[in-house]
Parts: structure tokens; C-alpha cells; sequence
């Protein structure tokens, strides 16, 4: 479900959107959704890891705004959920509920806890891009219908 409404409400920008940013220094609309999927990546990889959660988040940044173009930034984000889906669908509910490695996110919560995360994050990322697709005189969907 939250794939879907992340995707529901920012269906409304066009190719010519990739770009856009309200400031220099913000992450553009593609930057936006690729950031969204990193971040989706990066919650089962952290979750599931001995060592936590990678906290390079300048490196994390820079491989967001790498991303150009919507058809690219949607495929990752595509392709993210698709992951975590797999995961958290084919892990054995023993396995979800091992602590997280200490560390400074999450530590000690069961894996399990990233799914609720995730939504959270991805919540975040539309609304953000909600206000984005204002200014760019689109109109987003309402998500939950």
C-alpha cells in the first residue's frame, strides 16, 4: 500500500518535472523519488546487517541526485519496494524479530519495525513532493483512493 500511494501521488509529473527544485540546494523531483527508493534499500539492507544501518548519508545524497530522470528515479523506486516485499514476505517471522544492531537508528527494535518505517519515510517523501507538483501547477492525486 505504500508504494501504491507514493506512486498514486506523484503520478502527475511530466518528464519535463525531473528537474525542478524549489531551491538550488533541495533534492529535485526525481532526486525526490530516488532518494525515497535508496532509502527503501537502505532500510532492509541496515535492518538485516550485523553492522546496522550505513550512515554515509553525504554518499547516500550524492546517489540520489545522480538520478536525472523519472523514468530512472520511478524504475529504482519500482524496484526498492519490489525488494522489500521479497524480503519481508519470505523471511520467517523468527528472523523479523531479531534486534536491530545497536547503533544510532533503530537499534534494538525487531527488523520487523522497518516496515512501519518505511512508511513513514515514503509519507515524508510525498507529501514534500505534493508541494512540489503544486508549484509546478500539477495536481497530485489524493493517495488513498
Amino acid at each position: 500500500m505504500q508504494q501504491q500511494f507514493f506512486e498514486r501521488s506523484t503520478a502527475c509529473f511530466l518528464a519535463d518535472d525531473a528537474a525542478f527544485a524549489p531551491q538550488p540546494e533541495l533534492l529535485s523531483v526525481a532526486g525526490h523519488i530516488a532518494h525515497a527508493a535508496i532509502t527503501i534499500e537502505w532500510f532492509i539492507a541496515g535492518a538485516f546487517s550485523p553492522a546496522g544501518f550505513d550512515m554515509d548519508f553525504p554518499a547516500h545524497e550524492r546517489e540520489a541526485r545522480s538520478i536525472t530522470t523519472l523514468r530512472e528515479a520511478r524504475a529504482r523506486f519500482t524496484s526498492a519496494y519490489a525488494l522489500a516485499i521479497v524480503k519481508l514476505e519470505h523471511t520467517p517471522m523468527t528472523e523479523l524479530l531479531i534486534p536491530i544492531a545497536d547503533g544510532q537508528i533503530m537499534g534494538g527494535a525487531p527488523r520487523c519495525a522497518i516496515a512501519a518505517a518505511m512508511g513513514d519515510h515514503t509519507a515524508h517523501h510525498r507529501g514534500a513532493l505534493s508541494v512540489y507538483a503544486r508549484l509546478c501547477d500539477r495536481v497530485p492525486a489524493m493517495p488513498y483512493a
